[in-house]
């Protein structure tokens, strides 16, 4: 159904500016490390993240601070293609995620868990899976336009925030990847996102929006019973992606990765 390549590209599929940071940046500055070119795309473009700026000036300023972030890990920066609260799955959404993915042709994509306190996580989780199934069927228009193609893919689903499905049920990962040695890289591009640390810094204190992300990291260390912070993974299905036994997250970060049902 699907065949094998060896060129390993990783594409992240988050719903707004920082998601990526927060959830999936000290895997991806792992998988960069070990060879694998990198992708960044955030479906929304930040333009609700103020209550001072109006949505315009606030996007701009979003998206010049995610793809700083992007560009300090040496990823490709992809363009936003909606507003925040407008990650919705419908046929127009679905076709511009979809020309993405013939566009970067990953062999990882890295998304939302399908299951989150928030409908633009869950939502951007389901195009990503759709988008990726939808890779090889030539008659799915997709805009702009883009040759299908076939070659095997394999995709991974984050830790909801705060570790909770949207009914405070802990979610458990499949692996663990320890993101300890790059907590100074992935702290230096949630920095980046200087918008929001400062929103928050005024409500909730100095530096409140890193430390939360890294007592996110912490707390899933701790779940792991290994590693002091860690990000986790959990690999979709493989029918109509991949090979039943293909795992390149894990096979490319051994170094760095403990699955769950070792841990206890």
């Amino acid at each position: 159904m699907v065949t094998s390549v060896t060129r390993q590209v990783v594409l992240a599929i988050a719903a707004h500016p920082d998601d990526i940071e927060f959830l999936m940046a000290g895997t991806m500055v792992l998988l960069g490390r070990a060879g694998h070119e990198l992708h960044y795309l955030n479906l929304a473009n930040g333009c609700c993240g103020s209550t001072e700026q109006d949505a315009a000036t606030i996007a701009a300023v979003r998206k010049d601070e995610a793809r700083r972030a992007a560009e300090s890990i040496g990823a490709e920066f992809h363009e936003s293609i909606c507003n925040d609260l407008e990650i919705f799955y419908d046929q127009a959404t679905l076709a511009q995620v979809a020309s993405i993915i013939r566009l970067v042709k990953p062999t990882i994509v890295l998304t939302h868990s399908p299951a989150d306190y928030m409908e633009d996580h869950m939502n951007a989780s389901r195009l990503a899976v759709t988008a990726a199934f939808s890779r090889g069927m030539p008659n799915f228009p997709v805009e702009p336009p883009r040759e299908a193609f076939n070659d095997s893919l394999t995709l991974y689903h984050a830790q909801p925030y705060s570790h909770m499905d949207p009914l405070g049920q802990l979610v458990v990962p499949h692996c663990f990847v320890n993101v300890e040695p790059v907590a100074e890289q992935k702290w230096a591009m949630l920095s980046c996102h200087q918008s929001q640390k400062q929103w928050l810094d005024e409500s909730q204190g100095l530096d409140s929006y890193l430390q939360t992300m890294r007592d996110l990291d912490m707390q899933l260390g701790t779940m792991s019973g290994s590693f002091q912070a860690a990000e986790g993974w959990r690999r979709h299905l493989p029918l109509g992606f991949c090979d039943a036994d293909d795992d390149p997250l894990v096979d490319s970060l051994l170094d760095h990765v403990m699955r769950a049902e070792v841990v206890g």
